[in-house]
């Protein structure tokens, strides 16, 4: 029997995608918000698909808030499409 992929949905375009082609975003237990790259840090997950279009509808449609349950500055979403430059780079 094939191996089972896990799937997440992104929180800015509703894609079902698997969980490898996924950025993480996690909420840490104090609140902060930032990018998991390994996938298995302690917090609350929401994922985004791997490009900064994704990231924008996310900020637009308020993805990323309804998933934590808070509201979230533009200076985080700034620093998440940082990180996301950062890694398309490399």
């Amino acid at each position: 029997m094939a191996k089972k992929i896990p799937l997440r949905q992104c929180v800015g375009c509703g894609e079902m995608k698997g969980k490898k082609d996924m950025m993480r975003v996690l909420k840490t237990a104090e609140g902060d918000i930032c990018l998991d790259v390994t996938g298995k840090k302690n917090g609350r997950g929401a994922y985004v698909c791997k490009n900064a279009e994704c990231l924008k509808l996310a900020q637009k449609n308020k993805g990323l808030e309804r998933s934590f349950k808070m509201s979230i500055d533009k200076e985080i979403y700034s620093a998440l499409e940082k990180e996301f430059e950062n890694l398309e780079a490399e």
